[in-house]
């Protein structure tokens, strides 16, 4: 019997495939957890094999789940390349975008490496920067689209592209301390302000033991212990672990991650917007051990 499938139902699959939690594909995709958990089992009687091994506690690729994972993800591309080189021909020219470092360090590298493969002839220009560094270049013009975080009740406009779940983070075998120590970006930082007021909150006393306006150097300093740390869920880096209900932490408030864009965007700027939303839509494999 022919195998049939649709796009959604292979975005759930590799959604729970790296997440490895049926919730957390959840909230990638949109949908409810019974509803991804239905469109698997259909998948799996489709295919006449289990895709997943799971227990109480995990969910993990079966054999066949990690052969069919493959070629769920080529189908997934094929169909936006397909798309794209159908509706979008031949398109040139330039594009200046700002991003957050975590999202380029994350995000990025698969969004540009597949549109610079569908449009040869577009030149891409990223600069990273603080949200609100980022927010005043573009005010000022220097920036065709923007990706900025934001607190949804404080910033507006352009698209929503992204809702973050945030967790608290540190190192595998950190212990805290009486008064807990942060490692956070400097202010403006919607993190910074997240992890303060849920503190506050909580009353929770706190003091911030290192601070860098680098990814990368918040960090390397929360691997060597010097404190912890608020990540977004799908973006905690090896040798780092989430410990919300390790220490029973207090819940922190989701952020946003919004697009904005020059009204007046050429077809290739009006490409690449258009691209991002869509790679977006599907889960990207992100390194979360």
């Amino acid at each position: 019997m022919p195998f049939h499938t649709d796009t959604l139902t292979l975005k759930a699959f590799i959604a729970v495939a790296e997440t490895q939690s049926f919730s957390k594909a959840a909230q990638i995709i949109g949908r409810s957890q019974s509803a991804v958990s239905l469109q698997i089992k259909r998948l799996e009687d489709a295919l006449k094999t289990p895709l997943f091994i799971r227990t109480s506690r995990s969910v993990a690729l079966s054999e066949n789940g990690e052969i069919f994972l493959g070629y769920a993800r080529r189908m997934i591309d094929l169909q936006r390349e397909a798309f794209s080189r159908i509706t979008e021909p031949d398109i040139q020219g330039e594009i200046t975008l700002g991003v957050p470092e975590d999202f380029a360090t994350h995000y990025l590298p698969e969004i540009l490496s597949a549109f610079a493969q569908q449009h040869p002839h577009v030149q891409l220009h990223v600069v990273c920067d603080l949200t609100l560094n980022l927010l005043k270049q573009y005010k000022n013009e220097q920036l065709d689209i923007a990706i900025l975080k934001r607190d949804p009740e404080k910033v507006t406009g352009g698209t929503n592209v992204w809702r973050e779940p945030l967790v608290w983070a540190a190192a595998e075998h950190y212990q805290p301390k009486s008064t807990l120590q942060l490692v956070l970006s400097p202010q403006p930082c919607i993190y910074r302000a997240r992890a303060i007021a849920a503190l506050d909150h909580a009353h929770i006393n706190w003091q911030i033991s290192y601070s860098s306006p680098s990814l990368a150097g918040n960090i390397a300093a929360v691997r060597g212990g010097l404190g912890i740390t608020v990540l977004p869920a799908n973006m905690i880096p090896t040798g780092i672990i989430a410990i919300d209900h390790k220490f029973e932490l207090p819940k922190l408030e989701d952020s946003q991650l919004a697009l904005m864009k020059k009204d007046s965007l050429s077809p290739a700027g009006n490409a690449f917007v258009n691209h991002i939303i869509s790679s977006l839509e599907k889960p990207i494999k992100l390194n979360t051990k």
